[in-house]
This record gives C-alpha cells, sequence and structure tokens, in this order.
C-alpha cells in the first residue's frame, strides 16, 4: 500500500542515483516496521590535520617531500654510512633544526584548530525526543534529529525548518559566517508543519526526507519531504535552499525554530567549503628552483673536479701512499670504482653547504611574518565595517609586486554598491521627478523631442510590477538591523540584493508602496491609498544563468498575471520585437552614464496556460535528479512572448578614490542578421589601427604602452561569446588571436554584461599568453569567484554582496582604493625583500664553500676540511640567519609616500627583474670574488712562516677560523651597506650576530668539551686574536672584499643626485560620470596615463 503510494507521488521518477532518506524523529513510518537506524557520520567538526598518533609520520613524511630537505636526509646518511671528512652532525643539525621548527610551527597551528574543534563539539544543544527537550552535546547530533534553536543561536548541523514560533512559519537568518552577507534572509517551513510549533506538537510528526547527497554549494539544495497521517494519503512537498539552514548561520529575529538534522560534521556545507583550494605558486619560487639548480650543477662540478684531480694526484706512488700514512689491507682491496664513488660522494658532503637549506625556513618565516604587516596597515582598516585587510595566503606576497594586468569587477568593487533609484522609462517615456495622480514629468527618449506621458493604465502597471516582481520583506524598524530604509520609515525592507530594495523605494517614491507579504497575499497601497491583494502563486527566482526573476500573481478578480524584471539582453528576446525600440534607446543611453538597468515586461496568462505551468513547476520541484534543469525548462517556456512595459536606472556610485579614470572610446556592434561579419570587420580595423600602422619600437611589448595616443576598448558578454566561442561555420577561429592583440596594446578594456565563466575566460586568455604576464583579479562577488581563483592572485573586496569572494581570495581588502597600496608599496617591498634574500643567500653560501673548494688544492684533495664542524653547522643557522631575516621583514628602500606616488617605480621590478639570471649571475661572480679574496689573502698571509713574536707557527685551523672569521664579519657588512632602512631591530641582529660569532669562538675554544674525541679548536680563537698580523689581516681583507660594492654606491648616489627630477604628478581622480550626476565630466582630464599608471584594468 505504503509503495504504491509513493509510486503515486513520484510518478515518472527516474531511478535516482546519489539521494539518501532521512527518518524524522527516528520514528518509523508504519508502527508495525521495525526501525533500523542509518549510518551517516556524527556531528563532530575536524579541522585539525593531525592526531597525536600520526602527527610525527605524517608531518616528517610531508616535509621529506620537500626537495631540499630529502636531499640534506641523503647527504646526512652519506656521513653516517660512508667515512666521509666531516661528521654527520654538520648536516644533521641544520636539518633537524629546519625540521623542527617547521614542525612546532605546524604543530603549533594545528592544536589551535584542535581547540577551536573542540569548543563547537562540546557546545549544548536541546533535541526533542518524546516531547521532551534534551540537552547534549553538539557532537552527539544524529541525522534525523529534531533540533530546537533560540533567537541568536547558531545552527550546529545543516537543518530542514519545521517549524518556528512565527505564525507564518518564517525565520530571519545571518550567514555572515558562510558568506558575509550581514543582511537578513528568509527562509520558510514546509507548510504542512508549520503548526508544529510545540515540543508535543512537533513529537507527533511523522515524515521522511528524501534529499541528495552533500555538496559545497552553499545556495543548492534538492530534496522532498513525506508527511504521514493516519488513515490519509502521504503528502509530498518540495524542499529547496529556502527550507536550509546552515550550520554556521545565525538565528534572528525568532523566539525559536524546530528543525531535523539532515547533514551533519563534516558532510555539512559549512566544512564542505573549507577544503583547500589549488595551489598557486610564485614566480620567486620558480626562480629558487632554477638557481637551485644551477648552484646543484656547481655542487656536481665540484665534486667531479676533485675526485678526477685526487687520483691524478695518486697516480704518483708516493702521493698515493706516503710512509707516513700506510693504506690498510682492506684499503687495497677495495676495488677502485667502488673507491671513486665513495669519494664522489664525501666531496658531495664537503661542499653540501653551497645549497642553502636554512633557506627555505627563512622564506617560509619571512612570509608568515611579513603577511601581519598588511593586516596591521592602518591605511587599510574600514571605519565603516570596523575591518582591516586580511591575509589568506601568504605564500603570494611577492606576487604581489610583479602584476601587470588587473582584472576588476564594478559592482561593489569600484562603487558602493548603495543602489539609488534615479528614473525610469515607460513606453519609452522617461520619468525622472516624482509623479502624482494629476500631473508628471517625463521626457520622450530617441528623434522625437517634446514632452509626454505614458498612458496611465501603463503607469500604475509598471508600479505595480516594481512592487510585486522581488522578494523583499518587511520588519519592523527597531527589529531588524539588516539593509535599512529611511529613518523615519516605521518599517525596512529586508533583502539579499540591495537592487531590489532600491526598485521598492524608487516604485513609493512614484505613489505605490509595498506593504509586505501575508499568507501567500502581497499588499500593496496606491496612489489613491487604496490597499491592493495579489496572490502569490509562485515566484520564479533569479540566477545568473537566465538573469532575470519572475513571479506569478492573481488579482481580487481572478485575473493572472505574470511580471518579469531582468537585464535587456534577457528580457528583450522574450517580449514583441516591435516594442523594444523605444525603451532600448532609453537603456542604452543609462548605460552609457553608468546606471544599472533592468527592463520590465509582464503577460496575463489563462486559466489553462497556469495549471499548465503549476502542473510542470509542481513537478520539476519534487524532482531529485536534475531538477535545475528541468526548472530552468519551465521558466524558459514560462518567461516567453511578453510585453514590455519599460525599464529602471539605478545609481551604483563610485567610490570617490576607487581608481584614476580611464578614458574609453566604444563602438557597438549592431543586431544584423550576421554579427560575425560586422565583428570581423571591427575587429581587422581594430588591429590595423593598433598593430600595424603603429611603428614597432625596440623596448617591445612595454614601451608600447606609453605612446602618446592611448586606446580603450569596450565590449559586452555577446560579443565576447562570438570571440571566445566561436561557430564552427563562421571561419572566425582567429578572432581570439586577434581580440587578445589588441587587448594589449588598449590602456584599458572595459567588459560589460558578462556572465562568471567568461570573466575566468578572459584572464585565463591573458594568463596563457607569451611570457605568462601575472594576473591579479579583484572583485566583491560570488559571480567573481571564478576569476579571482584563476588569476595568479585574487583580491575580495568585503563588500555588500556577501564574503565568498574573500573567502576564496589570496587577499582580502575593504575597498578597492586599498589596492593602490597593497600593490604600489606591499607588494614592491615584499618583492624586492624576498629577491634580496634569496640572492644573499646563494651569495654568502658561494663565499662560504668555495674557500673549502680551493683548500682541495693545497692538502693532495685529501677531503680535510676547512672549517671546524661547528662553525659549520652554525654558519647557516646562528651566525648569518637573522640579520637577513630582519632585512627581509624591515627593508624599506625607497619611502611608502614615494612608491604609492610614483608607480613607475612598481615597473622597475616588474618581470621578476631582481631575480633574472643577470642579478643573479651578479651575486655569483661577487661570491667568487670574495671567496678568492678571503683563501688567498689568508693563503698570503701565511707566506710568513713565523706570525708571532716568539715564533711559533699556526696550524691549519687557525687558517680556516680567520678564514671564517673574515667570511662571517663581510657578509654582514654587505647586508648592513644594502640597508636602507635602519631600525632598532637591524642594529641588534647585525652587530648581535657579529658579537655572538665572537662570543661563541672564544666560548667553544676556551673549554675542553669532552664529548669530542679531538681538541682541535681549543684556544684557537683567542691565541689568533694576540697577533697584530692577523688583525690587520682581517681588517684588510673585509675592506678589499667590500670596496667594489662601496665604489658602487658612491657611483649610483652621484649618479642619482645628478638626474634629480620633479616629484611625481599624480592625475586627477574622476569618473566617467556626467556633471550632472554630481560628478566631473570625463572630458580632457587625463592624458599619458598608460605612461604614468601601467597597470592595466581589464
Amino acid at each position: 500500500m505504503l509503495r504504491r503510494s509513493l509510486s503515486r507521488l513520484c510518478a515518472g521518477e527516474e531511478k535516482r542515483v546519489g539521494t539518501r532518506t532521512v527518518v524524522v524523529g527516528h520514528r518509523p513510518v508504519l508502527e508495525t516496521d521495525a526501525y533500523v537506524a542509518q549510518k551517516f557520520c556524527d556531528n563532530r567538526i575536524v579541522s585539525s590535520k593531525y592526531t597525536l598518533w600520526n602527527f610525527l609520520p605524517k608531518n616528517l613524511f610531508e616535509q621529506f617531500r620537500r626537495i631540499a630537505n630529502f636531499y640534506f636526509l641523503i647527504i646526512f646518511l652519506v656521513q653516517v654510512i660512508v667515512d666521509t671528512p666531516t661528521s654527520p652532525v654538520t648536516s644533521g643539525l641544520p636539518l633537524f633544526f629546519v625540521i623542527t621548527v617547521t614542525a612546532i610551527k605546524q604543530g603549533y597551528e594545528d592544536w589551535l584548530r584542535h581547540r577551536a574543534d573542540n569548543e563547537v563539539n562540546k557546545s549544548n544543544v536541546f533535541i526533542v525526543e518524546n516531547a521532551k527537550q534534551v540537552r547534549k552535546e553538539s557532537e552527539k547530533i544524529k541525522v534525523g534529529d529534531i533540533v530546537e534553536v533560540k533567537a541568536d543561536e547558531t545552527f550546529p548541523c545543516d537543518l530542514i525548518f519545521l517549524a518556528s514560533s512565527s505564525t507564518d512559519g518564517t525565520c530571519y537568518v545571518t550567514t555572515a559566517s558562510l558568506d558575509g552577507e550581514s543582511n537578513f534572509k528568509t527562509h520558510y517551513a514546509v507548510r504542512d508543519t508549520t503548526v508544529l510549533c510545540t515540543d508535543e506538537a512537533i513529537d507527533t510528526l511523522t515524515a521522511t526526507i528524501e534529499c541528495e547527497q552533500p555538496q559545497p554549494d552553499l545556495y543548492k539544495f534538492v530534496g522532498r519531504i513525506i508527511i504521514y497521517r493516519s488513515n490519509q494519503e502521504p503528502v509530498a512537498r518540495s524542499l529547496g535552499p529556502e527550507n536550509l539552514l546552515l550550520k554556521g548561520a545565525t538565528l534572528k529575529n525568532t523566539k525559536k525554530i524546530y528543525g531535523v538534522a539532515v547533514y551533519t560534521g563534516m558532510e555539512t556545507k559549512m566544512a564542505l567549503n573549507y577544503q583547500g583550494k589549488s595551489q598557486k605558486r610564485s614566480a620567486v619560487e620558480k626562480s629558487i628552483n632554477a638557481f637551485l639548480i644551477v648552484y646543484l650543477c656547481i655542487l656536481l662540478s665540484k665534486a667531479t673536479v676533485c675526485t678526477t684531480l685526487k687520483y691524478v694526484w695518486q697516480s704518483n706512488p708516493f702521493n698515493d701512499e706516503p710512509w707516513y700514512n700506510e693504506k690498510t689491507k682492506k684499503e687495497r682491496e677495495t676495488f677502485k670504482v667502488l673507491r671513486m664513488f665513495t669519494d664522489f660522494l664525501s666531496f658531495m658532503v664537503l661542499f653540501n653547504f653551497i645549497i642553502p637549506v636554512s633557506m627555505y625556513v627563512t622564506v617560509e618565516m619571512q612570509k608568515f611574518l611579513g603577511s601581519f604587516f598588511i593586516s596591521w596597515d592602518k591605511e587599510m582598516y574600514d571605519e565603516e565595517i570596523q575591518e582591516g585587510a586580511l591575509v589568506n595566503t601568504s605564500d603570494l606576497n611577492e606576487e604581489l609586486g610583479q602584476v601587470e594586468y588587473v582584472f576588476t569587477d564594478k559592482t561593489g568593487t569600484l562603487t558602493e554598491n548603495s543602489m539609488e533609484f534615479i528614473e525610469c522609462c515607460i513606453d519609452g517615456h522617461k520619468y525622472k521627478d516624482c509623479i502624482s495622480e494629476v500631473d508628471g514629468f517625463s521626457q520622450t527618449d530617441g528623434p522625437l523631442k517634446y514632452y509626454g506621458k505614458a498612458e496611465k493604465s501603463r503607469e500604475e502597471l509598471f508600479l505595480r510590477a516594481l512592487c510585486l516582481c522581488h522578494t523583499v520583506q518587511i520588519k519592523e524598524a527597531d527589529q531588524v538591523d539588516g539593509l535599512m530604509g529611511q529613518p523615519e520609515r516605521k518599517y525596512t525592507y529586508i533583502s539579499s540584493s540591495p537592487d531590489e530594495i532600491a526598485l521598492v523605494k524608487g516604485a513609493e517614491k512614484y505613489g505605490f508602496t509595498f506593504l509586505g507579504l501575508e499568507n501567500d497575499f502581497m499588499k500593496i497601497r496606491n496612489q489613491k491609498n487604496e490597499t491592493e491583494m495579489y496572490q502569490l502563486l509562485h515566484v520564479l527566482n533569479f540566477d545568473p544563468v537566465r538573469r532575470r526573476m519572475s513571479v506569478i500573481v492573481r488579482t481580487t478578480t481572478g485575473k493572472l498575471l505574470l511580471f518579469c524584471k531582468g537585464a535587456d539582453s534577457s528580457i528583450f528576446p522574450r517580449v514583441q520585437q516591435e516594442e523594444i525600440q523605444q525603451t532600448k534607446v532609453h537603456v542604452d543611453r543609462n548605460a552609457m552614464d553608468g546606471y544599472r538597468t533592468l527592463c520590465v515586461a509582464f503577460k496575463e496568462l489563462t486559466q489553462k496556460e497556469y495549471d499548465k505551468i503549476d502542473k510542470q513547476l509542481n513537478e520539476a520541484k519534487m524532482a531529485l535528479q536534475d531538477r535545475e534543469e528541468k526548472m530552468a525548462k519551465v521558466f524558459e517556456d514560462t518567461e516567453a512572448d511578453m510585453h514590455l512595459i519599460g525599464a529602471t536606472a539605478v545609481e551604483d556610485r563610485l567610490f570617490q578614490t576607487s581608481t584614476e579614470l580611464l578614458e574609453l572610446t566604444a563602438r557597438t556592434v549592431g543586431d544584423s542578421e550576421r554579427k560575425e561579419d560586422r565583428l570581423h570587420e571591427l575587429l581587422m580595423e581594430y588591429h590595423k589601427k593598433l598593430i600595424q600602422d603603429v611603428p614597432k619600437s625596440r623596448g617591445g611589448l612595454k614601451r608600447s604602452w606609453t605612446l602618446t595616443q592611448e586606446y580603450g576598448l569596450i565590449i559586452d558578454g555577446s560579443t565576447l561569446s562570438l570571440i571566445l566561442n566561436p561557430s564552427q561555420d563562421s571561419g572566425s577561429s582567429n578572432y581570439k588571436n586577434i581580440f587578445l592583440q589588441i587587448c594589449l596594446k588598449c590602456a584599458a578594456v572595459l567588459c560589460c554584461r558578462m556572465a562568471p565563466l567568461q570573466k575566468a575566460q578572459i584572464v585565463r586568455m591573458v594568463k596563457n599568453t607569451k611570457g605568462s604576464p601575472i594576473t591579479l583579479s579583484i572583485g566583491d562577488g560570488a559571480n567573481d569567484v571564478s576569476m579571482i581563483l584563476e588569476a595568479h592572485v585574487g583580491i575580495g573586496i568585503k563588500g555588500k554582496e556577501g564574503r565568498q569572494a574573500s573567502r576564496n581570495s589570496d587577499y582580502a581588502v575593504p575597498k578597492f582604493k586599498h589596492l593602490r597600496k597593497l600593490l604600489l608599496a606591499h607588494g614592491h617591498l615584499y618583492y624586492v625583500r624576498i629577491a634580496h634574500l634569496v640572492q644573499y643567500f646563494f651569495y654568502k653560501n658561494l663565499c662560504f664553500i668555495l674557500p673549502q673548494f680551493l683548500y682541495q688544492f693545497f692538502c693532495g684533495f685529501s677531503q680535510q676540511p676547512l672549517y671546524d664542524a661547528a662553525y659549520l653547522t652554525m654558519y647557516n643557522i646562528c651566525f648569518t640567519s637573522l640579520p637577513i631575516l630582519a632585512y627581509s621583514l624591515l627593508e624599506q628602500h625607497i619611502n611608502i609616500d614615494t612608491l604609492t606616488s610614483d608607480p613607475q617605480l612598481y615597473m622597475k621590478v616588474s618581470d621578476n627583474a631582481m631575480l633574472q639570471w643577470r642579478p643573479f649571475l651578479y651575486w655569483t661572480f661577487l661570491g667568487a670574488f670574495e671567496g678568492l679574496v678571503f683563501f688567498f689573502g689568508v693563503y698570503f698571509l701565511f707566506q710568513n712562516s713565523s706570525l708571532e713574536d716568539n715564533g711559533k707557527v699556526f696550524g691549519n685551523w687557525t687558517f680556516g677560523t680567520i678564514v671564517f672569521t673574515v667570511l662571517v664579519f663581510t657578509v654582514t657588512l654587505k647586508l648592513a651597506l644594502d640597508t636602507r632602512f635602519w631600525t632598532w631591530m637591524n642594529h641588534f641582529v647585525i652587530w648581535g650576530s657579529l658579537a655572538f660569532y665572537v662570543f661563541f669562538s672564544f666560548f667553544w675554544g676556551g673549554v675542553i668539551w669532552p664529548f669530542l674525541k679531538q681538541q682541535r679548536m681549543y684556544f684557537v680563537f683567542a691565541h689568533m686574536l694576540t697577533s697584530v698580523s692577523t688583525w690587520l689581516a682581517i681588517i684588510l681583507l673585509i675592506f678589499i672584499s667590500l670596496f667594489p660594492e662601496i665604489l658602487l654606491i658612491v657611483f649610483k648616489s652621484m649618479k642619482e643626485k645628478s638626474h634629480q627630477t620633479d616629484p611625481f604628478d599624480l592625475p586627477m581622480l574622476v569618473s566617467y560620470k556626467r556633471i550632472e550626476n554630481g560628478y566631473v565630466k570625463n572630458e580632457d582630464a587625463v592624458t599619458n596615463l598608460a605612461e604614468r599608471y601601467p597597470l592595466r584594468i581589464l
């Protein structure tokens, strides 16, 4: 019986895959049935990565996946297994330090996640069991439990809304923790369960819910509830996003609600949305890998040369086996190839410090600590929302200094997303001032220049459409803190879209006031102060694909009306073609003025047509599979053959300091039957003007930006689709390349009315061009997420369209104006700092290991180390690490105000300029020069057999210690010479590191250490400094090593003084609005903008 009933309810339903059935309250449908609990995950949230038991193996596995760590692990193992000249401690201790620091950092971060998880999992909730409230911990909620949530509490899991304290079965929710939207959203209970608003009543409910398996989209949900009543047929109702209360959202302005858990724990939409994004890699990381390969080749070459020369040296029997060092029997019997291989490995170990393993941990610390400077920047703090900038990905800090193309959304990014109704058009007549029942002001667009009005009935029809076609809710002003109305109003409008509120207020300005929705009836007050009632039958919700929404209402006289509003490109193909032109003129003019335009249409339905639509909609809503596609087909069929009434213009004002004006020129692709032909003509014309007729400059693409004649391009989404997705028979496969060449030659490109996918396509097209330019996307809405994720760097605006953009971005800022400082100051400095850090690490390690290589020529290639093991170990960990870390965090080679005022400085470091092969070779030759000075300077000093008054001779450890002392002082003072911005911290770490080295050397050589077999450094350092010759040699060699750098600094300083220019003059900040809208007119406002502001906004 039950199965037959369900079959009738779901007739025509295809075999369902990927659905789940939830038994409400764990009560079986029939009393005779035995209830078998289904297995779903519990309600524990687990955001942590490790547990106490798997932390060590899992963390070690992840760390040794990094090539550098794995390389040093191999070197360490070679030192342990093979008889190498240096102790395993020299490689093992730095590796242990890097691994330990990284593990502690990751372990602490994971402990914080564990603590946050426990706060959520152990919080108290109330479950309705046997008509009573039972207090439980949140983690013990099971799928099917009926949960009670009170005002201002967050939902502990994803719930299907069953009933509330409100008689109409509604509740208000904020989802700030999910998508950042602080305005209220209205959710609806299933109509059959709204009366079950007590513990006893809700406990009597017998129902099952069939819904889709968990998926991360916050705004999609497909399901149905089947309610069983004794002696009655089961009732099935569709469930959608409006019935789903998401975990993490907060209940507002409702005393309590009852809901049944459908998704729990890690299957909630909130948990599914916190999965990691794809990893983005910066250009600096790629440069580091390239430099590592070069230095690895140098290492292999050194080991090969020394191994070869060793056996050349040992070809002389006396050199191979001198009388004082005879070989053992085992050494004589060893295969020569094996001995050569072990010697090669020994030399690899001896020179392995040329690969800077500590650089990775220093770079990580620099990125992590440096990201706080963005968050702490007071100039990027917004008082209105009480928030500052946010760093979601510190790995891309330096990429902010390499951006070549900026892709920006307009609404909410360049504009305030604060909508104001400006004017409307009814049958081609413009209405800009308030109209009354007696008179009004209007103006006709188009060639006829006279004042006139539309028919009274058409005016009222248009205003009724504005009052009825929306999803706005009304609430008392003192109870709601969402998007507020005017202060004197006794009520306030609530909507997820500021556009809808602006249109309802616009209708009110013209005499039609929306009074709210009550029991499925929409109430409006007309110009005669009479209340009109309309039964709301269906809402065809807005979606970004259709770009329109509709409502079907029934008047008190029984007339059935469909009202539709949407973008002109979405409405015009669905109305009578003869009605379009008079409204299109008005829409195009408003669009050129920068207003947001919507077209309004209607059609009258017969009862038969409505019955068919109602049946199709209900069938589509009940589908569990492909519901959206089925609904879209019904919407498409319903919203056809409509009649155009008019259009609206809403202003979204530009931020005062959002961006400098880019003057654009536009040509329109006409409405001919074959748009491809006209498009081909325009593309060829622009290509000839911008590429073929322009003389080629030797400087390449970037120099061409500074041409005196600048161009901009405006293109709309429909034309763009012809370019990006050409038809097969159009012969336009090369459109994309031609269009790209045109875009790259323009100072700015403005794309209008684009779908989210098209935004990502444009970014990808530019990103994949020759040279792989660095791209940045910035937006504030969910429709910008695709281009934010596609670009090299994604910036989210904490705007009024929600926080999906900022959640999915690499960086989030309160306003678009903050992008200027983020790029020109922070980005520039981050890049310069980390580029200097990388080059400095390779330089100081080459200085360190080159004397060791040269020393082999004077010790018979015996693999004798030049430096003591303690120095080998401490060089990168203690003696030279802190100064460069402080430099990479604090250096400001140019004042921040100068950086933000002169964009040309940004271009000087673009294209990864400081990490190209030319500066890399400069640093390499500098390191090689200083390494030669260190070794041969001390070598010539030792030509005098006696360096002391008493005639005693210094030994090889004194030789190595002098070289090492000159090395440490030189590389540290080199960094001091490079420092332009001195703070107390720079002074502390630079002079403190040198003092620590001296102190450590005295301490290390002043004690006889019981754990050392050989006390070879005992009193060496102190004894060395008793010689005046040693003091003079150290000072002289440091000066000789740094002399080329000092000359270069003096030369640059003299050159800068001789070429001083006037301070940079910023262009005016203007807008494209006309003077009548309260903004400056843009004609002749800016010249040579591309030369002054080289970042192109697409």
